[in-house]
């Protein structure tokens, strides 16, 4: 096992980094390990994010996780994987995906909204399943599908909030998936210090332990 799993399995955030543009993702993927948040999903539906995914690699070493989102195909996973993508997250079973990446040993997080769906990952071969929406779904089921299911590591995602992302952990969630809520518009705008202190504010809440830079 690769330090990438351990951190899947540690974090309780995965951010989310999607945009219209690339120019500020490796920059605000760098404030947000800095404060302690080391998981990160690059979505491949912002522009030249293969690229981005490389150059994150490249500046963060083994301080982070970076994955690649929205992966909807074999080939999305297979050109991800090959920028440096270290996880997939996908928002539907997407079988195809969830297959390539582990032919090739990366974790793949491929999405559900049901118990035949979520079954339906894990036979795929998912190392943590994303359950999507989240805000649709709420606590409440993640604690009544860990009672049949109670070995699968569940990652809420879609409109959980600071405020919600205790009661989801609490419930059984292993991870959440957040995006603008943490993000905010730093990725539109590049006003790192504003994510810089929303990062600080989950990282409290949830007392994660930010790991100093070598």
């Amino acid at each position: 096992m690769s330090y990438v799993e351990p951190l899947l399995l540690s974090s309780p955030i995965i951010a989310i980094l999607r945009a219209s543009t690339p120019e500020y993702l490796v920059a605000a993927a760098d404030v947000l390990v800095a404060e302690g948040i080391n998981t990160l999903e690059f979505p491949l539906t912002t522009p030249g994010v293969l690229d981005a995914i490389s150059a994150a690699r490249s500046r963060l070493g083994e301080r982070a996780a970076v994955g690649a989102g929205t992966v909807l195909t074999g080939g999305h996973a297979a050109s991800a994987i090959a920028a440096g993508a270290q996880f997939t997250v996908s928002p539907a079973v997407c079988s195809a995906a969830t297959h390539q990446a582990v032919q090739l040993g990366v974790p793949a997080i491929p999405g559900a909204m049901t118990p035949t769906e979520v079954l339906a990952c894990v036979s795929d071969g998912a190392f943590m399943v994303k359950l999507f929406p989240a805000v649709t779904l709420g606590p409440v089921f993640i604690q009544q599908i860990k009672a049949p299911l109670p070995s699968v590591r569940f990652v809420a995602t879609g409109g959980v909030g600071l405020s919600q992302a205790p009661a989801y952990l609490a419930a059984g969630a292993s991870s959440l998936g957040v995006g603008s809520p943490l993000l905010g518009n730093a990725l539109e705008t590049g006003d790192l210090e504003a994510l810089r202190l929303r990062a600080r504010a989950w990282v409290q809440a949830l007392g994660i332990v930010a790991v100093p830079a070598a």
